[in-house]
């Protein structure tokens, strides 16, 4: 996550990325603000691979204008100036996965018009740090066009412990669709759940 320091900063941030990015509006005068902000910054945390900004409205001025913001706090999903999805007042980190990850783009690549028809999976993917079929599945899952959460339990104990007892094992990765576990890069069970077919790479 970074912080815009400036307006034109701001704006470059949202030009330059070529994914949608999370925006997150707080401000320091307002206390549902301040209580809100730690739970957007754990969302960021958990999601590191996600462009996202945090503005301080009252001191990057004006920078929210443009998008329609009115109030704090409101976070966005934004590619280019264009809202994605919206989110106003105070929310936990799980409201704001599901709320602006589980619907978006964010993951999404160009896959013809079969993406479209396809059936919409919830897709929560496990990973830890330098993990090689870790980033082979994260890799296959954009490759077709799927949508998905992606937490890394190298960087939080607690969804590391959660994630143990869900599937019984802690190793990675591990992909939970639509509630069945699979353990490792599993390709042929990936497309079975996902209606892939036998999709090639």
């Amino acid at each position: 996550m970074q912080q815009a320091k400036s307006v034109k900063e701001f704006d470059k941030l949202l030009k330059d990325s070529e994914q949608p990015v999370i925006v997150g509006f707080f401000g320091d005068f307002s206390a549902t603000a301040r209580r809100a902000r730690p739970a957007f910054e754990k969302f960021c945390e958990n999601h590191k691979d996600q462009p996202a900004v945090l503005v301080d409205v009252g001191r990057v001025k004006g920078a929210h204008k443009d998008l329609g913001v009115s109030t704090v706090p409101t976070v966005l999903l934004v590619k280019g100036h264009k809202v994605l999805q919206k989110v106003v007042g105070a929310q936990t980190d799980e409201y704001y996965e599901r709320a602006l990850l589980a619907p978006s783009p964010v993951h999404r690549h160009p896959a013809g018009d079969q993406e479209e028809s396809r059936p919409k999976h919830r897709v929560v993917l496990y990973v830890g740090a330098s993990c090689p079929w870790c980033s082979r599945a994260r890799s296959y899952l954009r490759r077709q066009g799927i949508q998905f959460r992606e937490v890394d339990v190298s960087r939080n104990a607690s969804e590391s412990a959660r994630l143990s007892s869900r599937s019984g094992n802690q190793g990675v990765p591990q992909l939970d669709i639509d509630g069945h576990w699979i353990i490792g890069f599993d390709r042929p069970k990936i497309n079975t759940l996902l209606g892939l077919g036998q999709t090639t790479v």
